[in-house]
């Protein structure tokens, strides 16, 4: 199994890629408000340049939420607003529209060199674009990428790796999750992943707030479409009302989804002016990703988002309602 090749051509590709970069200064840009995938796919793909010794540094638009920057260690990241690109070459990793890396990322990197991906809804707006959509996150095709090339994965490279793939596949549940996600689970703890260490970091140091939180959106939950749809929603002053941040809503979804019989779980949010939607299924037929799309978001087959401007819950329900009910028609 050790010589197992998970993305044979792909990993040459991405080969390739990185000799390309040689003698250069790389920025590794990940997608505003990051989750474990970007972060530790993040992580992983500036480390492993270093360690093949070229420049690198890691680059959002957002701070690590608290959860994560336990898989950071001494990589170096920065915010996009505290950095000045000095003939950086870009990178983009688990990012399917390149404008959500952000305004300011977007006009210091006209050009993007590499984009690594696991989303369906993927835009290929990279030069070189390695996007692998029946993989379970972006850090599982890393982690295949450098297995497969031999390249040095230190600890804490693969403990992001593994946090990217294991908070992507919702802890090896999701129907995204295959025998090769387990292997490459497992050849990663043999680089020192530590799942109980991960797990504790992610899932065992909630704060009172997020749980007041998750009982304001578990209070605020409807059913729709014959009890197939359950949504919840995060109103404006919620957040100070419970002392959460945004990065808490992070998984709140998947409350909705839980529930017995329900196929699609909705979250909807206000954020001062805009509307934050996000949509998990059960099954990949449902293809949530066909109806974030026609509000200009994306993503999987079972896990989509989008962002609405100039709207409102009130404004916003009733057109997703309508857009989710014809698309259940059609399935």
């Amino acid at each position: 199994m050790t010589d197992k090749k998970f993305y044979p051509e792909e990993s040459a590709c991405f080969a390739a890629a990185i000799e390309k970069l040689k003698g250069q200064k790389v920025a590794v840009l990940g997608h505003q408000r990051p989750d474990g995938d970007c972060i530790g796919s993040t992580v992983a793909v500036v480390r492993v340049l270093i360690s093949l010794g070229i420049e690198a540094i890691g680059l959002n638009r957002d701070a690590t939420p608290a959860p994560l920057g336990a898989f950071v260690g001494e990589t170096p990241m920065a915010l996009a607003a505290d950095f000045t690109p000095d003939g950086h070459m870009a990178v983009t990793v688990d990012c399917a529209d390149f404008k959500r890396v952000g305004d300011r990322l977007n006009e210091f990197f006209p050009e993007v060199a590499l984009n690594v991906d696991h989303h369906i809804s993927n835009k290929l707006y990279g030069s070189k674009n390695l996007v692998v959509a029946t993989a379970c996150a972006t850090a599982e095709i890393l982690a295949g990428f450098c297995l497969d090339n031999g390249y040095e994965i230190d600890a804490v490279t693969a403990q992001a790796l593994y946090v990217g793939i294991a908070t992507d596949t919702g802890q090896f549940r999701f129907p995204s999750t295959t025998p090769d996600t387990f292997e490459i689970a497992r050849r990663l703890c043999e680089c020192g992943a530590n799942p109980s260490s991960a797990a504790h970091e992610l899932y065992e140091r909630e704060s009172f707030a997020k749980i007041k939180l998750l009982q304001n959106f578990l209070d605020s939950l409807t059913m729709e479409f014959e009890d197939r749809v359950c949504v919840g929603l995060i109103e404006n002053g919620v957040y100070g009302e419970t002392g959460a941040t945004i990065d808490d809503s992070e998984g709140l979804v998947d409350y909705a989804r839980a529930i017995d019989g329900v196929e699609v779980g909705v979250l909807i949010e206000d954020r001062a002016g805009a509307v934050k939607g996000s949509l998990r299924a059960k099954d990949p037929k449902y293809r949530v990703d066909q109806i974030a799309k026609q509000f200009g978001g994306g993503g999987h087959a079972c896990a989509a988002g989008l962002n609405v401007e100039n709207s409102s819950i009130k404004e916003f329900y009733p057109q997703l309602m309508q857009a989710i009910g014809e698309h259940l028609k059609n399935l």
